[in-house]
């Protein structure tokens, strides 16, 4: 009996044959399995005849074929896949028009599935006997691993399993880890794990019985029984040899679901649309098509590739020289067209066609796939004024579809585009949930749409509620199984509240499961809250920072007081993840601008970081800021025109505008790439100071000075500052220029707060007044203007750069006695040195003379006695 797949792939398995065996006697002689077209044919899987029938066994294993053919494509970089398999069925087994077998048997079976447990249980195995490079005997299966889904939390998921065992059996590979073994002594006398690579982590624990310390090494001893659990999620990239259940991610479905999304979701109406594709040589899939309605949009997602070209030259210029094609034979020429350039492959000729590229006034946004990607791809983008974007080799990884959702047609048209309002993606276990809500206010709701995407062979269970309580279930959902997609396309105007989302993973290994949802403005006379969200500058090398930004605001309004979150993730490290701030300290310069800002530097490696931002404002009165942010043309009052007054019209006000948020918002917007250098490869020190500090006001308060600012990070913007240092000066420019030699302010009492908070400190002005100025009345009062500027240091002496200078003029009541200031001090204390120094002098000379004198009388007593 044959089935066809339905999704259709080249990496999903073609057909399988079920056979029935009639007998022991018929044993024929066969070619065995076959490697034709990148395809392997003639997998034969044989089940014992002493395993009884069970009618979830066939399926269970069509479904792990199904699942390692999908793998075995992407970990061989798309080379090789199962394109067919045979199953032998026992003879005793009832007849269920089975196809009778030809040349197969169970003698020749390459795996084989029984009811017997060897010395280590379930554990699947294969049975190798020659040396390495070798094709082995036969891979194993036993009857509870095929069918107890609980065995997927030990093993990892059954088609990753067998990948592994395909490896030991077709290529005669070997485990790169070492039950017997489990450790080893590396060259610095260090214990290490056995393990590939040495980048997978976890934590040392004891098998039997409690260890003297937390972790089993003691004095560098293994104790007896120690074991290495392994984190559950892991960055590292692995080797199937080494732990099979560990995830991978799978470019190619996420393309598709992403290329799939932008056609249904987010490019606008009546834009032309076409798709090419390329390897070593590009190929026109789809002439420019204009989108009118939703067949087209479907029209144009049936062009999209199901299959990947296994081969592995990739030409960037011929994929470009096929869209430039494109457009000239519809326009005569490329100006004013857009090219979204997606690829995972390097290429070391794409600046050949740079010069093309920039005489063509095409803008090209690129999305660069893995750390594998052209090294210079981001120059397309660079020379033609296009975004940029990284999605690293992560299946949890919303990146893809947050680059393409943020591609617009460039027209600012913000009534005609989709709004991106939630992004998430979550490893979620067998038979648990991804849970969340998500808010449709009231400026949107127009064109919403619900997106899942998954991994396996079918959708999660899907239950969503709006606000009123309605519930839509998966089969409300148009699924598309070849993309691995499930979209809910809402009529009409959403409903503004809460709209709550429940993934249930129904398979039996754990996958990524990701929900977007989009929606466009509800009215047109009424702008949606967005945002922007980018970095500073494209590149950096350690350990300078990288600014991140984001422009939160309705119409050319700001925002104020949201909540805005950077997730920032590399190739390997986990997502990072930081509060903005609209503050004015630290990396923002201006408050409630409505741009929230914030200092990264938490750079694990050298290579591509990709940015996003959300935005989440809570049910309230929200607050629009007064003015539109930004440096204004002065606004002149009035002129004096020949002794006259000529005042111009009044300036327009625009209040403090404040609107009822019942239901608060939220947003989300990729940022975009960014470029590192320099990361050291192993530990090294701090080398992050405080940041500046640029918010330092001093108010004078009868005798005292009240410094006020916002407490800088010992990590820049991050954690928190050792000391303090305040300097006090009479001059401008003496504190500006040499800050060192200021007079410096006892703080010893002032312990600094987590970075963000606001500082207060009080000092006496008594210490730092001089000088008299003579009134009309006769009368007296001091009077001194003083400047003060403050820098941060932290626990390794690091130091901020010198604040922004305050200052406070100080006034004393005319009976004060006088105070002198440090120089005074000194001047004192030079004089009255001196004066001892003279008084001193004058008692010497003084005893001298007195001496002399006395000693002349003497002698002149002692010659008279002699005469």
């Amino acid at each position: 009996m044959t089935h066809g797949d339905s999704a259709g792939p080249v990496c999903s398995l073609k057909f399988v044959t079920l056979l029935v065996v009639l007998g022991p006697e018929l044993l024929f002689l066969g070619a065995g399995v076959q490697l034709q077209e990148n395809g392997y044919n003639g997998l034969l899987v044989a089940i014992n005849p002493q395993v009884s029938e069970d009618q979830k066994l066939i399926p269970n294993i069509k479904e792990m074929i199904t699942e390692a053919s999908y793998y075995l494509f992407n970990a061989t970089k798309r080379r090789v896949f199962f394109r067919n398999i045979k199953i032998l069925i026992p003879a005793t087994w009832k007849a269920n028009n089975y196809s009778k077998v030809k040349q197969e048997s169970y003698e020749k079976a390459n795996v084989i599935v029984t009811d017997w447990y060897g010395a280590h249980g379930d554990d699947p195995y294969t049975l190798q006997y020659r040396g390495c490079g070798k094709e082995g005997k036969y891979i194993h299966f036993t009857l509870d691993f095929l069918l107890n889904d609980d065995l997927t939390a030990v093993y990892g998921s059954r088609g990753r399993v067998f990948v592994h065992e395909w490896a030991h059996l077709r290529w005669g590979v070997f485990d790169e880890y070492n039950n017997e073994k489990p450790f080893y002594v590396n060259g610095q006398n260090q214990i290490k794990v056995t393990r590939c690579s040495s980048d997978i982590t976890g934590i040392f624990l004891c098998e039997r019985g409690p260890c003297p310390q937390e972790n089993c090494i003691i004095s560098k001893i293994l104790q007896e029984g120690c074991m290495f659990i392994y984190n559950s999620t892991q960055n590292a990239t692995a080797s199937i040899m080494f732990m099979q259940s560990l995830s991978s991610a799978d470019r190619f479905l996420q393309l598709q679901q992403a290329a799939e999304f932008y056609l249904m979701q987010i490019v606008e109406i009546h834009t032309f649309v076409g798709i090419a594709s390329f390897n070593s040589k590009g190929t026109i899939r789809a002439q420019l098509h204009q989108i009118n309605n939703d067949d087209d949009r479907k029209l144009l997602v049936s062009y999209l590739p199901t299959t990947v070209s296994a081969e592995a030259e990739t030409s960037i210029c011929s994929g470009l020289k096929k869209g430039f094609e494109m457009v000239e034979k519809l326009n005569g020429k490329a100006f004013g067209s857009v090219m979204i350039l997606v690829t995972s492959g390097d290429d070391e000729h794409v600046t050949n066609c740079f010069l093309t590229v920039l005489s063509s006034g095409s803008t090209i946004h690129t999305i660069a796939l893995g750390s594998s990607a052209v090294k210079n791809l981001e120059e397309l983008s660079h020379l033609t004024g296009g975004l940029k974007f990284f999605v690293p080799d992560k299946s949890n990884s919303n990146s893809m579809l947050d680059a393409f959702s943020r591609i617009s047609s460039g027209t600012g048209d913000i009534f005609q585009q989709h709004i991106q309002l939630e992004s998430i993606g979550e490893y979620v276990k067998r038979h648990h949930q991804l849970k969340n809500t998500v808010t449709v206010d009231h400026s949107v709701g127009n064109d919403t749409t619900f997106l899942v995407t998954w991994q396996t062979s079918g959708p999660p269970e899907i239950v969503l509620f709006d606000p009123n309580g309605r519930k839509y279930y998966t089969d409300d959902f148009t699924t598309n199984l070849a993309f691995r997609t499930a979209r809910l396309w809402i009529p009409g105007t959403a409903k503004p509240g809460l709209w709550t989302y429940t993934l249930n993973n129904t398979h039996h290994s754990p996958q990524a499961l990701k929900v977007t949802v989009t929606s466009g403005a509800s009215r047109s006379a009424v702008p949606p809250a967005t945002v922007e969200a980018f970095v500073e500058r494209d590149s950096t090398h350690f350990p300078h920072p990288v600014t991140i930004y984001a422009i939160v605001r309705k119409g050319f309004y700001p925002i104020l007081n949201a909540t805005v979150t950077a997730t920032v993730e590399s190739e390997t490290a986990d997502p990072v993840t930081l509060k903005l701030f609209d503050d004015g300290a630290g990396a923002d310069v201006i408050k409630n601008d409505g741009i929230y800002s914030r200092y990264f530097f938490s750079f694990a490696v050298n290579g591509r970081y990709s940015l996003k931002v959300h935005v989440n404002h809570s049910p309230s009165i929200s607050a629009l800021a007064h003015s539109i942010p930004g440096s204004h043309a002065m606004y002149v009052p009035g002129y004096i025109t020949n002794g006259n007054i000529q005042m111009n019209a009044p300036r327009k006000s625009v209040g403090r505008r404040e609107e009822e948020q019942k239901w608060g918002f939220s947003r989300i917007s990729s940022g975009g790439s960014f470029f590192v250098l320099g990361v050291p490869a192993d530990p090294h020190p701090d080398v992050f100071p405080p940041c500046k500090i640029i918010d330092l006001e001093a108010v004078k308060s009868e005798e005292e000075v009240t410094l006020s600012w916002t407490a800088p990070g010992g990590d820049f913007d991050q954690g928190q500052a050792n000391s303090y240092e305040i300097r006090v000066s009479k001059s401008l420019q003496n504190i500006q220029d040499d800050f060192n030699n200021a007079i410096l302010v006892n703080t010893s009492k002032l312990n600094p707060q987590q970075a963000g908070t606001k500082e207060i400190f009080t000092f006496s002005s008594e210490l730092f007044t001089n000088g008299l100025e003579h009134q009309p009345d006769g009368e007296t009062q001091k009077s001194l203007r003083i400047y003060v500027a403050i820098r941060a240091v932290d626990r390794n002496s690091l130091k901020s750069a010198v604040s922004n200078v305050a200052q406070a003029s100080l006034l004393i009541p005319p009976n004060s006695a006088p105070v002198f200031a440090r120089d005074d001090f000194m001047l004192k204390g030079v004089l009255t040195a001196m004066g001892f120094i003279g008084i001193i002098c004058l008692i010497i000379v003084v005893t001298h003379c007195v001496l002399n004198r006395k000693t002349r009388a003497d002698k002149k007593e002692n010659e008279t006695k002699l005469l």
